[in-house]
């Protein structure tokens, strides 16, 4: 199936749709296959850290048209959290369906003069954008999640509904990922996010809201979540950790294997069960209607 647009997917009046982060080969695998057991659109995302560290954009956004174009389910393809406008622009020129410019670390006046640019751009290209407003916490942190807890929850670290609206209006862009309590790169599913402020949000803001650091998010509350309002749903770091924790239960019963399909494998067959079962919830959970 070709690529599918990423505004086709995210919808205001949709449910929740998983946007699911890809660095290697086997995780690109695992998000496909659990798609189409869970017969669910999905938001294939690459990083500009995952960029980073294979060197270049273009082999893994090649191995993902090229596995995409067998997928039996929507699929759309996503450059995620991408700070460089070159990238942006290789991005849109690979095929990407939409790219996530992240100027929230910038000056207001800066991050919305750089995201009204870079979406006009991208509208003349035909591509979806998104971007961020709030301190979403967590990004540049350690990788084990240690000494990110305390900036998800600093009370300032919010993004304000009237601000949200403003910048929406300013910059043109087609989703917003908001800040609401959640940080990048947790490892335990503690995060309290801030329901009625999504909600507010969601009432205020004229396109869809999108959660970033999902990761640390139970399911109950990700339910909620997108009953309250949220759209895009990006989850990486849970997932490394259900791939990671097979490949370590692996090696442990076998150290002396060397043969890493042995262990991947495996790794991959894990994550592929989460992102099926992530998938149903977040369309099932969102059917089953306001609680």
């Amino acid at each position: 199936m070709p690529l599918t647009p990423t505004g086709d997917l995210v919808d205001r009046t949709a449910s929740g749709v998983g946007a699911f982060n890809v660095a290697l080969l086997e995780q690109l695998e695992a998000i496909l296959a659990g798609a189409e057991r869970a017969a669910l659109p999905v938001v294939v995302q690459i990083s500009e850290n995952a960029a980073g560290y294979r060197g270049a954009l273009g082999p893994l956004a090649a191995a993902a048209h090229a596995a995409i174009a067998d997928a039996p389910v929507p699929v759309a393809l996503h450059l995620d959290h991408a700070t460089s406008t070159d990238l942006v622009k290789e991005a849109v020129r690979r095929g990407f369906t939409s790219v996530m410019y992240d100027g929230s670390l910038l000056p207001w006046d800066e991050n919305v003069s750089r995201t009204r640019e870079i979406t006009r751009w991208c509208h003349d290209h035909g591509v979806w954008v998104e971007a961020e407003l709030g301190a979403v916490g967590g990004k540049g942190g350690p990788e084990d999640g240690v000494g990110v807890m305390e900036s998800a929850h600093t009370p300032g670290v919010r993004t304000d509904p009237a601000e949200a609206a403003r910048f929406v209006a300013d910059t043109g862009v087609d989703a917003l990922a908001v800040a609401v309590g959640t940080a990048h790169r947790m490892t335990r599913r503690t995060a309290a996010i801030d329901l009625a402020l999504v909600a507010e949000l969601h009432a205020a803001v004229p396109v869809p809201l999108v959660l970033h650091g999902s990761s640390g998010v139970d399911d109950g509350t990700l339910v909620a979540a997108v009953r309250a309002g949220m759209r895009k749903i990006n989850i990486s770091t849970h997932l490394n950790g259900v791939f990671t924790a097979e490949v370590r239960d692996r090696l442990a019963a076998r150290p002396e294997t060397v043969d890493p399909r042995r262990y991947l494998g495996p790794g991959r067959d894990a994550m592929a069960g989460e992102v099926e079962r992530l998938l149903r919830l977040l369309a099932e959970g969102a059917e089953a209607g306001p609680t």
